[in-house]
């Protein structure tokens, strides 16, 4: 880190931190958004292949789902909209359990 000071300090360098091309990218613009058509390839087999070496040969442990969760996102308003929806199946769920909890005691 101290390295990288002394570069930016140097006045050849120095407008490299505030040049905006040089920034890193934050997280929500670097992934790419998929809405939730495509939301089974982060968990469906056939989008899943195993790595035993690396492009030079080398042995690896490697899966492409690692790959599809670092540059695929779901987008806001569809993950948003599966969540409101798993909690409304659970509330549904839950009312269903306690209308027949309440049937089967009065018979």
């Amino acid at each position: 880190s101290s390295k990288m000071e002394e570069i930016l300090s140097d006045g050849r360098f120095s407008c490299v931190a505030r040049d905006p091309r040089f920034w890193e990218m934050p997280e929500k613009e670097r992934k790419v958004k998929i809405d939730k058509r495509f939301r089974a390839m982060f968990h469906d087999k056939k989008f899943k292949l195993r790595y035993t070496v690396d492009k030079r040969g080398r042995p690896v442990n490697y899966s492409s789902a690692e790959n599809l969760r670092k540059f695929y996102a779901l987008s806001e308003s569809d993950s948003d909209l599966s969540e409101s929806d798993s909690k409304e199946l659970k509330v549904k769920k839950k009312k269903k359990k306690k209308a027949k909890g309440k049937g089967e005691g009065d018979s």
